[in-house]
């Protein structure tokens, strides 16, 4: 790991209430996935190119927007755990490294707010819930503030069994107020049971990726791919990107790390969608290698959350900062100018 992630980890760890710290790092089964999701990515070696230009090297891509590093925020739920800002500082924070971030649709902080703390382009989080009008809602208004992407959650249709405490709706030291915060104005008069109405669908298909792209009108990249078929699938149904990630390993348990399935869904898609990746990528060389055997972006969930915990929105710049000048540095020495000098052949596990 990082020796900065690692300083962040560890500082955060000090601040942060023993069970919203369990809650955010746990995983599912007996954390098999999250054990084996960084080493992954550390067993592929690098093939570098000589005799290339590098003496101006750029991180800058177009995807859904336009971005200053590929290296950005996937979407986790509930900041204001980790901070008093919640999601207007790990916005704020992403916005001004030039970073994409990914708002969870269970933020803690208005999206019209966050929104505003970005100023710029961002992508809206999508979970299918029970109510399918308070999704409808959501999506809507994550359009109208300036999402210009939505992303699918596709690998959640309960929550999966968590290890190290019992499986909780939400993290105890979270208020209704809070957890509901952008949920409350969109819910049916006298609900029973407010929670059962949010909670995720477990029916849906491939259809519901062309409901959201119509209640929308935006592209919607689905989240949570691990098979070949289910990326060409899903692209074939609409998709606008596929997002190969297995939840921080907090779903199903001993599925494949993202850095092993990456490859067959970059090959069965080729050029027709972008494909983006999360899961265990904890410096610019692991950004490196996943840019390299065809991911667009590489996404952070626990160290952008280590990070604002420890630090606020400084924090997460300077982290997004520090990993995005090491993929640069790595870039250059690999022979590689830009993002897309990268290509498969540059990377191998012999």
């Amino acid at each position: 790991m990082h020796e900065q992630l690692a300083e962040l980890r560890d500082r955060a760890e000090q601040v942060v209430a023993p069970d919203t710290w369990s809650y955010l790092n746990r995983g599912s089964g007996d954390e098999r996935t999250v054990q084996e999701a960084h080493d992954a990515w550390g067993r592929y070696r690098l093939r570098p190119r000589v005799l290339r230009d590098v003496s101006t090297v750029t991180t800058e891509l177009d995807l859904f927007g336009p971005w200053r590093t590929p290296i950005g925020i996937a979407p986790t739920a509930f900041h204001a755990l980790l901070h008093p800002d919640g999601e207007v500082a790990t916005a704020a924070g992403a916005a001004a490294s030039g970073a994409p971030m990914v708002v969870s649709s269970r933020a803690t902080r208005r999206l019209e707010d966050i929104a505003a703390a970005i100023d710029g382009p961002w992508w809206f989080q999508v979970y299918l819930m029970r109510e399918r009008s308070i999704t409808a809602s959501l999506i809507e208004r994550a359009a109208a503030a300036g999402a210009t992407a939505m992303v699918l959650t596709a690998d959640t249709p309960y929550v999966g069994h968590r290890a190290r405490s019992a499986a909780l709706s939400r993290p105890l030291p979270l208020t209704d107020e809070q957890a509901l915060t952008n949920m409350r104005d969109h819910l049916p008069a006298d609900v029973a049971d407010i929670w059962e109405l949010i909670d995720q669908r477990a029916d849906l298909s491939l259809t519901d990726i062309g409901w959201v792209a119509d209640v929308s009108h935006l592209p919607v990249i689905v989240k949570g791919v691990l098979r070949a078929d289910d990326a060409v699938a899903c692209a074939e149904a609409g998709a606008s990107g596929i997002w190969v990630s297995n939840h921080g390993g907090r779903q199903l348990d001993r599925v494949v790390p993202t850095a092993v399935a990456l490859p067959e869904i970059v090959a069965a898609v080729g050029d027709s969608v972008p494909v983006i990746v999360d899961g265990g990528v904890r410096d610019g060389f692991d950004a490196l290698t996943a840019l390299a055997l065809g991911a667009r972006a590489v996404m952070l969930g626990r160290p952008a959350m280590w990070a604002l915990a420890a630090g606020g929105s400084d924090a997460v710049t300077a982290m997004l900062a520090e990993l995005s000048a090491e993929l640069a540095h790595a870039l250059g020495l690999a022979g590689a100018a830009r993002l897309g000098d990268l290509d498969p052949t540059m990377v191998t596990t012999r």
